[in-house]
């Protein structure tokens, strides 16, 4: 079964299990799916209403984007495990003769490269996020405040996470210029996320 496809109890439950996967990549792209999920509910309960009329084109715009990325990200939950499952089973093949070791050496590479690329694309797709809420500030239902501040408090975590999850992986990386490739990168969608989840965390704060 697939770790989207469980009920909370037993996501939880195989999460604080002594199994090393799902971990904290898996649980970072679930606070992601969590908060753009966020952003499309305030949407919802903008859209439509007498006081918010004119931010309603607004609303259904950014509506199928938020479930879009919700989407995305709640398949990163499983693909974040996948990639960790690749790495460890990498480790698993047999390394007796020259051939072997180079072909076990090459699968732990293609499993490392894969287990970067997967939390990085979490960044991205949870920053695709924090910018769709941010165009919401000072036009979406301020009944439903708390839960934009909640959807940037889930995003903010999840890009930080994600982040931990990149940078434990970079080392490993035989391409010295995509790994510090992935270091600047990683490091300008960090700052901007930042920037971005306290702006609209302390809008919310200061409304209530």
């Amino acid at each position: 079964m697939k770790l989207a496809e469980h009920t909370l109890q037993g996501f939880v439950e195989v999460l604080g299990s002594d199994a090393p996967a799902p971990g904290g990549g898996s649980v970072s792209a679930l606070c992601a799916a969590n908060g753009a999920a966020l952003c499309a509910m305030v949407c919802r309960l903008t859209r439509g209403k007498k006081k918010y009329l004119e931010y309603t084109p607004l609303m259904e715009e950014i509506i199928p984007q938020a479930d879009a990325l919700a989407q995305k990200l709640t398949a990163s939950i499983d693909k974040d495990t996948e990639a960790f499952n690749l790495v460890s089973a990498a480790f698993q093949m047999p390394k007796e003769t020259e051939e072997q070791k180079a072909a076990r050496s090459a699968k732990i590479a293609e499993g490392m490269l894969v287990s970067t690329k997967v939390p990085f694309e979490t960044m991205e797709l949870t920053l695709e996020a924090l910018k769709l809420a941010q165009q919401m500030l000072g036009k979406f239902n301020t009944n439903a405040a708390s839960d934009l501040g909640v959807a940037a408090l889930n995003l903010s975590a999840a890009v930080r996470g994600a982040w931990l999850n990149v940078l434990i992986n970079l080392g490993s990386l035989k391409d010295g210029e995509l790994a510090a490739d992935y270091r600047a990168r990683g490091q300008q969608i960090v700052e901007q996320a930042e920037a971005i989840a306290g702006q609209i965390y302390q809008t919310v704060l200061e409304s209530l």
